[in-house]
């Protein structure tokens, strides 16, 4: 395997890079942030019209670009290194691949060239705090995670005029804002209970939907009800979700991480460049040899962290996915953790953009993982304990 970038995905590296350079800096995040739909819609605007960033995995014929998860993973790094906000993730890492995995070819054909041009974003209503759960990320396909046809999660019955769908889900990444929702709701009572996929439009009658305060604010949630709401079914009412949702789920842990890798990387430079010009007692505050052993150890977390995450990328058919997004979150919040630390008393001011850093390792350990159970399920997938025995 020869994971040495091609000259196309450093130019997506380059590109992006140089765009949310512009566009996308620390006072600029702040401001998107606090924006209605959670992030710059000119800026998203702007990344999928002239880089393509909405339809970059989705076939050309689509109007996508038809790239692989090798050059979706540089972009992830430079959208984590910026903590761009943006609907990237929801959309086009969540949303559109079961859009292409599972739905017919006129919900295709209608749907995805929307999404690859950036007039349309999407969102995976995943009920309850399950997300992890329903993209198979820290328990098996047939975990119960959408409410097992008893009270709560989503409940879908059959009419005369088509499904109507009733129920709640919480924690939904750009929820409030996204033109379409994507929602798994059980049919079939409780005797014959399945999972199907469904297609809501956002402004449907009967939606409600109100954001939520979130602990990364970057990644917008917003908590989603269903009133007796019209849905369309995804696909065929008899194909299993769950092996889409999983192969999903491995590919969207890829990119998360990826993007936390970059996130993690950019503030470790941050940080050195700090202790480079702080001085203490006449000296560089990381001239002292204590300060050099902290972020040597941080560095050799980052570094490993993108071995695994280029690994995953490259390697995707072993689906090792949740293994690397495990090992770069703690990298991620070990050089934010040290970042605050070394930062000394500015970097314990809430304003400091290290925070943001750590907020995103926080944020996404939880709806994510969190970070030890990504790796129990890695190991029981793996069978790395089968016929262990207790060593005396």
């Amino acid at each position: 395997m020869d994971a040495r970038f091609t000259d196309e995905q450093d130019e997506i590296r380059r590109a992006l890079r140089e765009l949310l350079h512009k566009r996308c800096g620390t006072e600029d995040v702040r401001a998107a942030v606090d924006r209605a739909p959670g992030h710059d819609p000119g800026l998203w605007t702007a990344l999928a019209e002239q880089l393509g960033l909405a339809g970059l995995a989705l076939p050309e014929a689509y109007g996508g670009v038809g790239c692989t998860l090798r050059e979706v993973a540089p972009a992830a790094e430079e959208l984590g290194r910026a903590l761009a906000p943006s609907p990237f993730l929801a959309t086009a890492v969540l949303a559109a691949p079961l859009l292409l995995a599972l739905g017919t070819g006129a919900q295709r054909a209608e749907l995805l060239p929307r999404i690859a041009g950036g007039g349309l974003t999407a969102a995976l209503a995943v009920p309850g705090t399950r997300l992890a759960a329903a993209l198979a990320l820290t328990g098996p396909l047939d975990a119960d995670w959408a409410g097992g046809g008893r009270a709560g999660g989503v409940q879908a019955r059959r009419t005369d005029g088509g499904w109507r769908l009733y129920g709640e889900a919480d924690q939904v990444l750009d929820g409030h804002s996204a033109g379409l929702l994507l929602v798994p709701a059980h049919a079939g009572g409780y005797a014959r209970s399945r999972v199907l996929l469904f297609l809501v439009a956002g402004d449907a009658s009967g939606v409600v939907r109100a954001r939520r305060t979130a602990l990364d604010p970057t990644r917008a949630q917003a908590r989603v009800q269903l009133r007796d709401v019209a849905a369309e079914v995804l696909g065929d009412e008899d194909t299993d979700v769950h092996p889409a949702l999983a192969a999903v789920g491995a590919a969207a842990a890829t990119v998360l991480a990826c993007e936390a890798v970059g996130a993690a990387d950019r503030i470790l430079e941050r940080t050195v460049e700090y202790v480079k010009q702080r001085e203490q007692f006449g000296r560089p505050v990381g001239s002292f040899q204590a300060v050099k052993h902290r972020l040597a150890d941080v560095y050799v977390a980052v570094r490993a962290a993108g071995s695994a995450a280029s690994y995953a990328a490259w390697a995707t058919g072993e689906r090792v996915g949740g293994l690397a997004l495990a090992q770069a979150l703690e990298a991620l919040r070990i050089a934010a953790g040290e970042g605050i630390q070394l930062h000394g008393g500015i970097g314990f001011t809430w304003e400091h953009e290290a925070h943001m850093y750590f907020k995103r390792a926080a944020g996404d350990e939880l709806l994510f993982g969190p970070v030890h159970r990504l790796r129990d399920h890695a190991a029981g997938r793996a069978g790395l304990f089968e016929g262990a025995g207790v060593a005396m």
